[in-house]
């Protein structure tokens, strides 16, 4: 029998059990430990990707956890934490000799011993594999090759941002300049674009379009996330819903709108303002920062979305409506028990006598994809209109 399970593949590792950074730009309060208690008691997210987990010292907490009795390594992989499960990920930046510019990738391993030589590999490599998305300086098709020898997944990560991605900078036209394409396990789309905006270049069509956190905050997990159909949670699960075996799919992406991103529109890169024309009319200067919107015209090929594409629907974080605070957040997750209820789930009438009306239709609203939106740019996030 298969279930629906929530799933964010893409959560940042702050410190580690030493306090020491792993992610230096991400929270402290981002440990393993907590990202898991968030995730299962808070969030109610099902499946999550932690993608700092090459660092020895992460590697190291996970097996203490485990001699601890506070988790479980699954047989077919994946580590088991109270509601969650975790997948073991790694995200790398690449400089290959055919990169235009550095490429974020994702790669995941089912299990602890996997992992390990993965990190090991790793550090024949680059230079501190204890921190987050260290430089590889190496054949980004042997990357592939390494992820495929020990069984896991490869996934490009969020590929439009104008800095560090695949289509970004990457590459001029095709990621077939840098990877080979059957070693792709699927396109993880990054906060500024959507599925209708991707399906506009006809190579992704064949892959599946995952939509992530990026968090590097407890509270940005799943501010993007997937509803995935498995038998259970684990990795090999995901890595047969990934290639759709034996109807195991993603079936609903959960994205911010892509004009809440902060890349969506070409800004001047001095004052951020829009940039329509050279120079800027505003500071008179003549360098810009490209707005996905327009690097995905600038690579379009296809005029349409595949109709056997999933849902995308646009999900808007709790924490950006006006006027819900931290206050009101703990109140509703006292109330309903996690915020994947409150967003999908809990009707308008149970809302009220909570948070009150104003704030009950604005959920609302977010749940059907009518709030008004101030794009972002230039790495400014968009905003909710307050009107």
């Amino acid at each position: 029998m298969l279930t629906d399970y929530y799933a964010d593949l893409h959560i940042h590792v702050g410190r580690n059990q030493y306090g020491r950074p792993v992610k230096i730009t991400a929270s402290n309060q981002l440990t393993i430990e907590n990202i898991l208690i968030e995730a299962s008691e808070r969030k109610g997210i099902d499946i999550v990707g932690v993608i700092d987990c090459q660092a020895p010292a992460v590697l190291a907490e996970l097996q203490q956890m485990i001699s601890d009795g506070k988790a479980v390594e699954r047989n077919d992989g994946g580590i088991r934490f109270k509601h969650t499960t975790l997948i073991l990920g790694s995200e790398i930046e690449i400089y290959d000799q055919n990169c235009q510019g550095p490429i974020h990738v994702l790669c995941y391993f089912p299990y602890l011993k996997s992992m390990t030589i993965f990190s090991n590999w790793l550090s024949e490599h680059m230079k501190n594999n204890q921190l987050s998305s260290q430089r590889f300086y190496g054949d980004a098709v042997a990357l592939q090759q390494k992820t495929k020898e020990l069984d896991g997944i490869f996934i490009p990560a969020h590929v439009f941002t104008p800095f560090k991605s695949l289509f970004g900078k990457g590459v001029k036209q095709s990621l077939e300049e840098v990877f080979h394409p059957d070693w792709i396990d699927a396109i993880e789309l990054g906060l500024s674009a959507d599925t209708p905006m991707a399906d506009q270049i006809a190579e992704l069509h064949r892959y599946t379009y995952v939509t992530n956190s990026d968090a590097h905050s407890l509270a940005k997990i799943a501010r993007e996330y997937q509803l995935i159909r498995l038998k259970e949670p684990s990795f090999k699960e995901l890595q047969m819903a990934l290639q759709q075996i034996e109807e195991r799919k993603v079936i609903k992406n959960f994205g911010m709108n892509p004009r809440l991103g902060k890349y969506y529109t070409t800004v001047c890169q001095k004052c951020l303002r829009p940039y329509k024309e050279s120079p800027c009319p505003h500071c008179k200067s003549v360098t810009f920062i490209k707005g996905v919107a327009d690097r995905i015209a600038e690579l379009k090929t296809s005029s349409h979305s595949l109709s056997s594409r999933p849902a995308y629907l646009y999900q808007v974080p709790l924490e950006y409506i006006p006027a819900l605070g931290p206050k009101t957040l703990e109140k509703l997750i006292d109330h309903f028990g996690n915020e994947m209820s409150v967003i999908h789930r809990v009707s308008k009438e149970a809302l009220i006598p909570v948070i009150g009306e104003r704030i009950a239709e604005k959920i609302i609203q977010l749940r059907e994809g009518k709030l008004l939106i101030e794009s972002g740019g230039g790495g400014k996030y968009g905003k909710i209109a307050r009107k």
